[in-house]
């Protein structure tokens, strides 16, 4: 979930409620809040606090709580912090920059599981943390601590991933962290997606993850299809993400505001793109309901 900020910057809760409850009824069963697409690198402690709380009396879906840094000590405390403030589970990003092994990755996450009785969600993206989270590490976090009980996989190697859940816990669940390899990673046992389009498609995302898990492939393929110019859009070198998605969410005159620096300033024409595929969507849409 995005972060909305107001016209001076500052932290926006009734609009984070707002959209929390929004994506709610758009199609989102659970909601992922201070994350890399809530910009969780330029939240304070208390502003991630007040988000937790705020977001997770607000809605009736699972919360979990981007609760974790590159520093093991502060992920413990932000964890302890998140769990007091009633949400659900804890998504635990390897750490960044520091660049660890992968024995000092693995006992990351350790401390950080022993901190909390919550489930917590692995999240291995290395192309932002510059350090990819070991499958044999994975397999082992997942067979030895209780509580780790999922990965949110951005690491786009969908053999690889096929090969870890061939041999991770049977209730071990994977979800997808890169919106265009949702589909791949569904084809090898990904449960579902941690999304940054489903803000303005989370109904056909939804649908899309039904159809191939009931074994309409062809109808999830072709939902998929319509839904490429949307992944796309939500990142890129002159406005990564989450600049397009507020954007996006500007145009739906949904609580946004701009991206805090240094992910700012948006790029001129962005907000006339986003207009662009949001008409694109809404044409497919449109014609698909009048073909039945």
């Amino acid at each position: 979930m995005a972060t909305p900020f107001d016209e001076s910057g500052e932290l926006d809760l009734d609009g984070a409620v707002a959209l929390a409850r929004y994506l709610v009824a758009h199609g989102s069963e659970g909601l992922v809040v201070t994350g890399s697409t809530g910009e969780v690198a330029t939240l304070s402690d208390g502003e991630r606090e007040a988000l937790w709380r705020a977001v997770s009396t607000a809605v009736d879906v699972p919360v979990v709580a981007g609760a974790t840094s590159n520093d093991t000590r502060h992920s413990i405390e932000l964890t302890k912090l998140a769990t007091s403030s009633g949400v659900d589970g804890i998504l635990a990003v390897a750490p960044y920059y520091n660049r660890p092994s992968q024995a000092g990755i693995a006992e990351h996450f350790r401390a950080i599981a022993a901190a909390t009785p919550l489930p917590v969600i692995l999240y291995d993206i290395p192309v932002r943390t510059g350090r990819k989270i070991a499958s044999e590490t994975i397999l082992s976090l997942a067979a030895e601590v209780e509580n780790i009980v999922g990965l949110k996989d951005a690491a786009g190697d969908a053999p690889a991933t096929a090969r870890l859940l061939a041999r991770a816990p049977a209730d071990f669940e994977c979800y997808s962290g890169d919106d265009l390899m949702t589909l791949p990673l569904l084809s090898v046992g990904a449960v579902g997606m941690i999304g940054v389009a489903t803000h303005w498609c989370g109904v056909e995302c939804g649908e899309m993850i039904e159809r191939f898990r009931s074994g309409d492939v062809r109808g999830s393929l072709q939902i998929a299809r319509a839904l490429i110019a949307s992944f796309v859009f939500e990142s890129g070198d002159e406005a990564p993400n989450p600049v397009p998605l507020k954007a996006v969410l500007r145009v739906l005159g949904l609580p946004a505001g701009e991206c805090r620096l240094p992910m700012g300033p948006t790029p001129a024409g962005l907000e006339e793109r986003a207009r662009t595929v949001l008409a694109e969507l809404d044409a497919w849409r449109h014609a698909r309901g009048a073909g039945g």
